[in-house]
This record gives C-alpha cells, sequence and structure tokens, in this order.
C-alpha cells in the first residue's frame, strides 16, 4: 500500500510540474514573448542548477555503494582472488578519477559559461599539440592497463606446478558432478561412449568397457527381435528407422571395441604411466569439496552445452566446452567455517554456479562448495566409495565404521604436514 501511495504522489509530481510549465507557456504567450526567447535570468538559474545537480550527483553515487554494501560479495577466499580484486580496485580508482574530473568540468563549465546577451563563444577549431595530448596519454593509460591485465591473467592460467591435485568438475543440463582420484592421485581416461547409468562422466576402465559393450549387445538382440516381429505390419519407414538405430548401435558397440583396443596398446607401451589404468579408484560424487591452502586444477567438461564454472567467492570463471577440457586451476584461502566468522553469517555456503543461460532450468544449476582443512577433506576423500565399487544410488555414500579409525588417523597425518593458518 506504501509503495502505491509513493507511485502516486510521484505521478500527480510530474502532472503537477508539467501543468505548471504549461501555464508558464501560456503565460509568455500574453506577454507578446516568443517561446525561443530565454532571458538571461533563465540562463543564469539554468547554470546554478547545473552546479546544484552537480552536487546532488556526487552525493547519489557516494551514497549508493554505502547503503548497499551489505551485498557486496565478501574478501576473496583464494590466492587468484586477491589478485583479480586488485586489478578490479586498480580499474575503479583509475575510472573514478576520470568519472570525477570529467563530471566537474562538464557541469561547472555549463553553469560558469551560460549564455549572455552580446557574447559570443570563443572559436576554437584545431589545436594539434592538444589533441596529441588527449591522444598519446590515455592511449599510454591504456597500454598500462592491458599489461597489468595480461600480467594478471598469465598468473592465473599458467601451468600448475607438477604434482597439483587434480579436481574434474562436469556439468550437464542441469546439474553439476565432480571426480576426485583415488589413491594413485590421478584421474583416469573418459570416453562420452561409456557413459550410462552407472557410469555419468563415461570414465573408462576394463570392467566398465565391458559392461557397456554387454548392455548395447543387449540392447541389439531387443531391438533386433522387435524388427523381426513386427517387421511384417509395420510400415516401410518405421522399419527403416528400427533398421537405422541398430546400425548405429552396431557402429557404437564397434567403436567401443576400438577404444578397448585402443586402451590395451596404449597400457602396453606406457604401463603404470597409463591414464585407462587409473580410473578404478576414482571418486564421483554430487558433493564439492576444496581443501585450503592447497592449489588444485579443475578439469572442466561439458556433456550437452556449453556451461560456466562461476566461483563468485573465489572469482573464477571458466566455460565447460562440449567435446574439450578446459582448465582453471585456484587456491582457496578461507574455509567456509572462517567466512561464516567474517560474513557472521552462520549459514554460509560457498558456490558455484553455471553462468551462461543453458536450458529452462539455468538458474537451479548450482552446487554449494565446502572448503576445509586438509585433514577434514583427505577424510572425506577418502570415504567416498571408489568407481568401480559404487553404485549409482552409492554415489557420495562413506566407508563402513570398520575403517574409520584408520582413516582418521591418516586424515591426522595430512594435517600434520600442510597445516597452514586459514
Amino acid at each position: 500500500m506504501t509503495t502505491l501511495l509513493i507511485l502516486a504522489v510521484v505521478v500527480l509530481g510530474l502532472l503537477v510540474v508539467f501543468r505548471l510549465s504549461r501555464v508558464a507557456e501560456l503565460t509568455a504567450t500574453l506577454r507578446g514573448q516568443r517561446q525561443e526567447d530565454i532571458t538571461e535570468r533563465d540562463n543564469r538559474i539554468t547554470g546554478r542548477m547545473m552546479w546544484a545537480f552537480l552536487i546532488a550527483y556526487f552525493c547519489f553515487f557516494t551514497w549508493i555503494p554505502i547503503h548497499f554494501r551489505g551485498v557486496f560479495l565478501p574478501p576473496a577466499a583464494s590466492t587468484q582472488g586477491v589478485w583479480i580484486d586488485a586489478m578490479y580496485h586498480f580499474n575503479w580508482y583509475l575510472l573514478g578519477i576520470v568519472f570525477v574530473l570529467t563530471n566537474i568540468a562538464l557541469f561547472y563549465f555549463a553553469g560558469r559559461y551560460y549564455h549572455r546577451p552580446g557574447t559570443k563563444a570563443f572559436w576554437y577549431p584545431h589545436n594539434n599539440r592538444l589533441e596529441l595530448v588527449w591522444t598519446v596519454v590515455p592511449a599510454i593509460v591504456l597500454v598500462g592497463v592491458i599489461i597489468y591485465g595480461l600480467t594478471v591473467w598469465n598468473k592465473i592460467t599458467a601451468a600448475p606446478a607438477p604434482g597439483t591435485a587434480e579436481v574434474e568438475v562436469y556439468g550437464k543440463q542441469f546439474d553439476w558432478t565432480f571426480r576426485y582420484p583415488g589413491k594413485d592421485g590421478q584421474l583416469g581416461a573418459t570416453d562420452f561412449r561409456l557413459i550410462n547409468g552407472d557410469n555419468p562422466l563415461g570414465v573408462v576402465t576394463r570392467a566398465s568397457i565391458t559392461k557397456r559393450l554387454a548392455e548395447l549387445h543387449d540392447q541389439i538382440a531387443k531391438e533386433t527381435g522387435d524388427k523381426e516381429a513386427q517387421e511384417a505390419t509395420l510400415p516401410e519407414d518405421k522399419v527403416a528407422d528400427m533398421k537405422d538405430h541398430i546400425s548405429h548401435l552396431e557402429r557404437e558397440a564397434e567403436g567401443i571395441m576400438n577404444l578397448r583396443t585402443l586402451m590395451e596398446q596404449d597400457i602396453a607401451t606406457n604401463g603404470s604411466n597409463s591414464t585407462y589404468l587409473h580410473g578404478s579408484d576414482d571418486k564421483v560424487t554430487k558433493e564439492f569439496h576444496l581443501p585450503v591452502n592447497t592449489e588444485v586444477e579443475l578439469l572442466i567438461r561439458s556433456q550437452d552445452v556449453i556451461h560456466s564454472v562461476y566461483l563468485p567467492h573465489m572469482r573464477a570463471q571458466m566455460n565447460a566446452v562440449p567435446g574439450m577440457t578446459t582448465r582453471i586451476h585456484l587456491e582457496p584461502t578461507i574455509t567456509t567455517d572462517s567466512m561464516r566468522t567474517i560474513t557472521g553469517d552462520p549459514s554460509f555456503d560457498y558456490i558455484l554456479l553455471c553462468n551462461k543461460v543453458c536450458g529452462i532450468s539455468h538458474y537451479n544449476m548450482q552446487a554449494p562448495l565446502t572448503v576445509e582443512s586438509a585433514g577434514a577433506f583427505k577424510v572425506w576423500s577418502i570415504l567416498l566409495p571408489t568407481f568401480e565399487s559404487a553404485s549409482p544410488s552409492a554415489t557420495g555414500a562413506t566407508a563402513p565404521d570398520s575403517v574409520k579409525t584408520q582413516i582418521a588417523d591418516e586424515a591426522q597425518a595430512a594435517e600434520g604436514t600442510n597445516k597452514q593458518p586459514n
């Protein structure tokens, strides 16, 4: 109700101003004044109003960040985020200086040199030296800004140090799935042709290839039987569609058999270094955890359309592109619990968002991120079932109680060796 009353008052105020301006026009007409004749007094008042507007203008721009400071992001929670914020503040300070000086000059001159009868503006059509100054100086400043930005970008996108932990972030409409390496510390190979209900990321192992081939052979046998049983009663185009789909399945099975041959050749050539030997102990989960003060490399993939991995509190973003793996590395520096203390919000959680409009449920494509100590992260990751031991319903399940004591001891040791202030 209050909002409606405010809108009504604003509308009525605008109507009053409009009617008063109309009355002023009619009064001037009755006095024999032409509408285009403007007195020096009117010009002087307009000039002073320019100065008043300048003051109100700056007051408003000062009030906005003060009033809305509660909705700004908290401090950057990653090393790379600190670099991004420093560049952001540098650019804002630079723009702020130009903004203030330009607007002061604009409104000062508009108010100082209002039109007076009998005066003319000074005709100053050309000055090579002045034009050179206002071309070269901004160019030098912009070159400096670009060099600064490229320096930060190169630091963020530089190859990580050998041995940096890898985590896969996998996007599809409309959710995220995460994969962590097992005891071997390496992520295994993947192939989209192996994606099914039990293998949402297409992790390549001997078992996953065998299972996928068995599924395809069963499906081919079933569809072949259906075609033979219905061939005499179905229209020719339907029968042709069934044959085409069976041929497609046969080609898919052939491709997976070729993949199996390639895998065995790679294993024979590279031995334990083959990526095909590292997938069986990978951990696939819907939960997203990262250890604090530890650099990680995010391997980003998409199953269907372009998504975007956006971690606003880390100041990190990278597109997830179908058919390729993009990468970004970061080092979280503030745990979730510490950020809850900083923000004063006990329910605070870091969040992963999709920053590309990827479909009708794009708004819902998000996942919480937990940043924790190295020991807590190790406990959480060890308790996850391995890829070959987990079913779709078991993803994210924990290990039995009988092994928790051993895991906790290992985690405590890891905490001791990796302990850093957070």
